[in-house]
């Protein structure tokens, strides 16, 4: 394992004003680059969405220093900041956390209901019979295509069962596509055997299991399509007035207060007088290492040995309480990343960026399973409609299982290499 004493080369020789003041001076700077980006922008949504994004992006890591590294700051000037940073970049991501939440949900009830699937086989299919078949030939093919229909039909069934958030994976699909299977068997074998009642019985049984099959699907698909009307219409007006509220966010004096805040740290970082007398490599790992120990320490407290095994349904109860030690932990690792670029850029923590990543997952899967469980209490709504919004969240409550298993065998084997 590489050895961390020193914080990297970069710290050599160097003394702490030098490193914080650097690394503040280069995210001051992509921050004023950002908002000159998102001012000129105009009325290009994308250009502005991408300039807020690096906007947040450099307010975050001029936070994360400032709070890791408050010991050699200005005490009182960078409390403030930091505050003020913190409202700003709130202001900011809601209308992307609306936009991202309304995509997935709606991505999910497609994925659920084998919509798309279905659109996509139905392309595919077409574009195949026009590409090898001419008029003559589909014509003489079309007795075989008729034929065919039913194995189709019994294929889009079990594509229909498969889907990627199932818990009960592709043998559901397999037993969802044996009932047609075994009534035209069942069908076939009573022709032939004059209508014994065996035959006839075994159809009819079959039957019943197909209506019943046919008829959750069709009440999850009509149910799906005023679920995705409804959620499509609050998250729309939630991210209207994101925007709106982000708007006058930038153009508030406080904003302005903030960016002029900025612009001094771009050019001159108040940091406390010991920074400029103590090298780097001795003042700024310790307070990193605080950052790593917190995050530890959070981590122990999370149910890893639980979250370490696929579908132990730990995380399908929407509890908040539940959640939040998660996120709480989401924050740390970002600290804890931040932390490592100040000291050592040169040698990425990828670890640590991959279970940052799972537990953005988390997060989103958990907003996502709250705004489901929010629009299933509007009142009045067709019992359709609630269905549908059930098997949604418990969907996004199965993708923040996920998430969690994911975390847990990343950090597992970051300790072991660490230990290594």
């Amino acid at each position: 394992m590489r050895d961390d004493s020193d914080g990297g080369t970069g710290l050599a020789a160097r003394t702490a004003e030098e490193v914080l003041a650097g690394y503040l001076h280069q995210q001051s700077a992509d921050f004023l680059r950002s908002l000159r980006l998102h001012r000129e922008s105009g009325s290009d949504a994308e250009g502005a969405g991408e300039a807020a994004r690096q906007l947040r992006r450099a307010a975050r890591r001029i936070s994360a220093t400032l709070h890791t590294f408050r010991p050699l700051t200005e005490e009182a000037w960078a409390d403030q900041l930091l505050s003020e940073l913190g409202w700003l970049s709130g202001a900011l991501a809601r209308e992307h956390a609306c936009a991202a939440r309304r995509d997935r949900l709606m991505a999910a009830l497609q994925r659920l209901t084998g919509r798309g699937e279905r659109n996509e086989r139905n392309e595919r299919g077409d574009g195949g019979d026009r590409g090898e078949l001419g008029d003559k030939g589909a014509r003489g093919k079309r007795g075989d295509r008729r034929t065919a229909r039913p194995a189709a039909g019994s294929s889009a069934a079990t594509s229909r069962g498969a889907y990627a958030g199932s818990p009960l994976g592709p043998s559901a699909a397999s037993s969802a596509a044996s009932p047609s299977s075994t009534r035209s068997s069942s069908g076939s074998s009573s022709g032939s055997s004059s209508g014994s009642s065996s035959g006839s019985s075994s159809g009819s049984g079959s039957g019943a299991g197909s209506a019943a099959e046919a008829d959750s699907d069709g009440a999850l698909s009509a149910g799906a399509a005023r679920a995705g009307a409804l959620l499509d219409r609050q998250l729309t007006l939630a991210r209207t007035r994101a925007h709106s509220a982000a708007l006058q966010a930038l153009g508030s004096s406080r904003f302005h207060a903030v960016a002029d805040s900025v612009a001094v740290l771009a050019s001159e970082a108040p940091l406390a007088r010991t920074a400029a007398d103590l090298p780097a490599a001795e003042a700024l790992p310790p307070l990193a290492e605080q950052a790593h120990r917190r995050l530890a320490e959070a981590v122990a407290g999370l149910p890893l040995s639980r979250a370490g095994y696929p579908y132990n349904a730990e995380a399908l109860s929407a509890d908040h309480r539940q959640d939040a030690p998660w996120h709480q932990v989401r924050l740390l690792v970002r600290l804890s990343r931040y932390a490592q670029e100040v000291i050592a850029a040169e040698y990425p923590d990828h670890r640590l960026a991959e279970a940052g990543r799972a537990l953005e997952w988390h997060r989103d899967a958990a907003e996502a399973a709250a705004a489901a469980a929010a629009a299933a209490r509007t009142p009045r709504i067709a019992p359709s409609t609630a269905y549908a919004l059930g098997v949604l969240h418990a969907d996004q409550r199965h993708q923040v299982e996920a998430a969690r298993f994911a975390f847990g065998r990343v950090w597992l084997a970051r300790v072991a290499e660490r230990t290594a």
